[in-house]
């Protein structure tokens, strides 16, 4: 008898449990379709009948969503590519508690409708105490467009510096975010060099206000000048911060940073900033500062738009009032503790014949923020071939080796560990040993 008549029935393969259980992960049209491409394979002669059950449970994702998780070992702590900051696990577990039915605008005490995410929006105010109200949209580009169509549509002019017209990732740039809106941008000053008389000067009936940018990305040196917040405080019309980064408060580690409080203390009316930089959390746009202009953005028909869901406001909570997030741990971290894991991993790996050597680093913020501050770190140093295999990452019998994201120097890969949870180093050791076994085509069975 011909052995593809043997190839199992679709019901009868569909009642395997590691594909019975997959269907309730992933939906049952998947795994079918899965099952009916390694029936086609059998038939061909690919695979035997036998391994039909097998070959379409090895072929199925290990979840619903097509997003792959990626340990960071770039060395760059808020990699835009790679979804900038990490969520903490406080802010991690407030997702998953919010995914299904909550009190996002609901007051359970009274049975009425209440305040949109007014934990979170309560844990920003108490976060920045010169903000006297703060209100929350989706990212900080949002941020600034609902600023601008709020208080400058129409024609009103924003007077910016020429040297703080930014551009960004992926060719955005924020002259013409801002002049969507309606608004016209009245530069001042020079690309280097830009005074409060500059600002005075450009000033007039037709200011809505005035835009201080922070080059976050950046630097200018050399025979440069720029005004402060303080410098323009004293103008007659507002001044709007962009802090871009997120840093709500001083930080010891980033002295040359920006930050909200201080921006709202020198005289800013309003702060914009990233939720998903320094501070660590979610994408989110931060608005805060004088309660009139809050009031006035968060009515404006564009703020409904521009509005975050449930899972935001819950991870924006939890990063604000949880314990320190990834990104703080990483900044925060000692150059010679990190020096000291790569040690003992690149240690472990050559016990296991691979050429692996811990070499000392630089890493950076990244993400926009502390640009051209350099953070002492350690790395992994790999042969450069083993890049692809590390990136692709591999589904083992005792689970799925994450796909690792390194940076290639001088004919090596390397894995900067201050990118990496202390806590990931396990992972990042299998990763490794898996991305090997890829390359030598040796069998390998995971962590244990």
């Amino acid at each position: 008898m011909d052995p593809r008549r043997l190839v199992p029935r679709t019901d009868a393969v569909l009642a395997d449990p590691r594909l019975s259980e997959a269907a309730r992960r992933l939906g049952r049209a998947r795994v079918k379709a899965a099952v009916a491409a390694a029936q086609q394979r059998a038939r061909e002669g690919r695979i035997t009948p036998a391994e039909v059950a097998e070959d379409a449970a090895a072929a199925l994702p290990a979840r619903a969503a097509s997003l792959t998780p990626v340990l960071n070992a770039t060395g760059v702590l808020l990699h835009t590519n790679l979804g900038r900051a990490p969520l903490s696990a406080a802010a991690r577990e407030a997702v998953a508690a919010a995914a299904g039915c909550t009190d996002l605008e609901f007051d359970l005490a009274t049975g009425a409708r209440g305040q949109r995410g007014r934990g979170a929006l309560a844990a920003l105010a108490a976060a920045v105490p010169a903000a006297e109200a703060v209100h929350v949209v989706n990212n900080n580009a949002a941020a600034l467009a609902l600023a601008a169509t709020a208080l400058a549509a129409g024609g009103g002019e924003i007077v910016v510096s020429r040297g703080e017209l930014i551009e960004i990732g992926d060719r955005f740039r924020l002259p013409d975010l801002l002049e969507s809106t309606g608004a016209r941008i009245r530069e001042v000053g020079t690309t280097n060099r830009t005074t409060p008389a500059d600002y005075a000067a450009a000033v007039g009936p037709a200011t809505s206000f005035v835009l201080k940018v922070h080059p976050s990305n950046y630097r200018i040196q050399g025979f440069t000048a720029s005004a402060s917040v303080a410098d323009l405080a004293g103008l007659r019309v507002p001044v709007i911060g962009d802090i871009g980064s997120g840093l709500l408060a001083p930080s010891p580690l980033l002295p040359g940073e920006p930050d909200a409080d201080a921006w709202l203390r020198a005289g800013a009316a309003l702060v914009t900033a990233s939720g998903d930089k320094l501070l660590g959390g979610p994408q989110a746009g931060l608005l805060l500062g004088r309660a009139d202009l809050i009031t006035r953005l968060a009515r404006h028909p564009l703020a409904r738009a521009l509005r975050v869901g449930k899972l935001t406001f819950a991870a924006l909570e939890a990063t604000l009032a949880g314990p320190p997030a990834p990104v703080a741990e990483a900044l925060a971290a000692a150059g010679a503790a990190i020096l000291d894991r790569a040690e003992r991993l690149a240690g472990q790996l050559c016990s296991a014949g691979i050429d692996a050597r811990a070499v000392q680093t630089q890493a950076t913020a990244g993400g926009g923020a502390a640009p051209g501050v350099a953070l002492p770190s350690a790395a992994v140093s790999l042969p450069e071939e083993l890049a692809v295999p590390l990136r692709a990452g591999k589904p083992v019998r005792r689970g799925v080796v994450p796909a690792v994201a390194g940076r290639t120097e001088g004919g090596r890969v390397l894995l900067d560990l201050r990118s990496v949870a202390r806590d990931d180093d396990g992972a990042l050791a299998a990763a490794v040993l898996a991305a090997v076994a890829v390359m030598t085509d040796r069998p390998h069975a995971g962590p244990a």
